[in-house]
């Protein structure tokens, strides 16, 4: 699996770290996203970014979590990016080359 941030494109052989985005417990403020905007269900194009509010209550949504990204975009989110534990302010990927 592909997968792009900042512009850099990185492969993850390992590719079941990244979970959708229909349970609420894989979701937490700030945690890295690709959400559909209302306006971009019929093309499905996903838009990434960091959560800033988490709007479903429920636990579990068939279509996806709905959250609002710190830039203010509200979509159900498709894709949740995984996030690894920062050692000497660097991301400490066990495992992962």
């Amino acid at each position: 699996m592909n997968w792009k941030k900042n512009g850099a494109s990185f492969y993850f052989p390992w590719h079941n770290i990244i979970m959708d985005g229909t349970n609420r417990i894989n979701i937490k403020i700030g945690t890295e996203v690709d959400i559909v905007l209302k306006k971009d269900q019929p093309t499905g194009k996903l838009t990434h970014g960091k959560v800033a509010e988490i709007l479903t209550s429920s636990a579990v949504h068939h279509r996806g979590i709905k959250v609002r990204l710190e830039d203010g975009q509200v979509g159900r989110v498709q894709t949740v990016y995984p996030s690894f534990p920062k050692i000497n302010g660097q991301e400490y990927q066990e495992g992962l080359i």
